[in-house]
């Protein structure tokens, strides 16, 4: 187990900026899980970590050891891709060896590794196969298993469920939790998926254009989103966000005029977002006093929960309810929230404020 530092990591390629002022701290045993959109330099960070790129400034540090001009082979690193590139000619138990192998291991020593390995991830009845003959999930435990076998300081892992079924992917990160739980090992772990992000992670960091927006426990960014992008982008169904002004008093919102009164007083008036995540949505009754009125569009039931998407003014809404609840389509609906589940954020900076 080790730490891993990230201190002031950017990379360019002439005028184009594809990282800025990165910094990550991650104590030993930890599982960080880069969350971000397709092109937003999370694989670049990895890459950087392993040495397969450089940085263009800025230090990456293992155990407290400079290690920017370190060799990838010297850095006692392993990594697990999205493809993955196993010997197609070599059997499981080969595969899983191979790197031991031209590391010059010996053979007992070797042999004892794979086994160990093996069991762990449960495919000691499947060393005399070659890659061909299993399946997806099969073959992603043996790449990790090719890394695992090792004992590298620091796994890191490139969207290794992509190009799973979603009963696999369902799978296999309760493997990898199970797996993070027994060796403790730290983990960086990269992924577009904020399912896999929210049930592995120990932190996550949410990026966006080659920055960190924010990093946090799961609870963390989940529960308090420092920046607008943040909220909307973890959750599903997305956070509903409401155009408003707020003044001293209470939030306008805008496309109705409807008012909302709030507790305390501010001294100047603010254009603001008003973010409200659907499961916090709940039919109003009498005595409920935050409410938002909506015409309903349609509803999708899911099973536990019917799905309403509704209108405020121009605005969409989304709530999330008791499936045995009856919805008509254009209906008028009173929805209620608290106080304590409103997020509300700067318009221009998208920055959270507190209500």
């Amino acid at each position: 187990m080790s730490t891993l530092d990230l201190i002031g990591v950017s990379k360019s390629y002439g005028s184009t900026n594809i990282l800025t002022s990165i910094d990550i701290s991650l104590a030993s045993g930890e599982f960080l899980v880069l969350l971000g959109a397709s092109g937003c330099g999370k694989s670049t960070i990895l890459n950087i970590i392993a040495g397969l790129l450089s940085p263009t400034s800025g230090e990456v540090r293992i155990d407290g050891k400079r290690i920017n001009e370190v060799h990838p082979k010297n850095r006692d690193i392993a990594m697990v891709f999205q493809s993955y590139a196993l010997y197609p000619n070599l059997t499981v138990e080969r595969n899983i060896g191979f790197g031991l192998e031209m590391r010059g291991v010996g053979k007992a020593e070797r042999q004892a590794a794979i086994q160990k390995v093996a069991r762990i991830l449960k495919i000691d009845g499947l060393l005399d196969r070659k890659p061909a003959q299993l399946s997806g999930g099969q073959r992603q435990r043996v790449a990790i298993g090719r890394a695992l076998v090792r004992e590298p300081k620091i796994f890191l892992f490139d969207e290794p469920l992509s190009n799973l079924d979603a009963k696999l992917r369902m799978e296999m990160r309760a493997e990898l939790k199970r797996l993070h739980r027994m060796l403790g090992t730290t983990v960086v772990y990269v992924t577009h998926d904020q399912i896999e992000a929210m049930t592995l992670a120990t932190r996550i960091a949410v990026m966006r254009e080659g920055q960190i927006e924010q990093i946090g426990t799961p609870e963390e960014i989940y529960n308090r989103p420092a920046t607008a992008f943040v909220a909307e982008f973890v959750g599903a169904p997305p956070m509903n966000m409401i155009d408003a002004t707020l003044d001293a008093d209470c939030l306008q919102l805008e496309g109705s005029g409807q008012r909302i009164a709030l507790p305390g007083k501010r001294s100047r008036s603010r254009q603001v977002i008003l973010g409200l995540r659907p499961e916090d949505l709940h039919i109003a009754d009498a005595s409920d006093e935050l409410v938002i009125d909506a015409t309903v569009d349609f509803a999708e039931p899911t099973g536990p929960d019917i799905i309403v998407f509704a209108r405020h003014g121009g605005n969409p809404l989304v709530a999330s309810l008791p499936s045995h609840l009856q919805i008509d389509p254009e209906s008028q609906t009173r929805f209620s929230f608290s106080i304590e589940n409103m997020h509300i954020f700067d318009r221009e900076t998208g920055q959270r404020i507190e209500p």
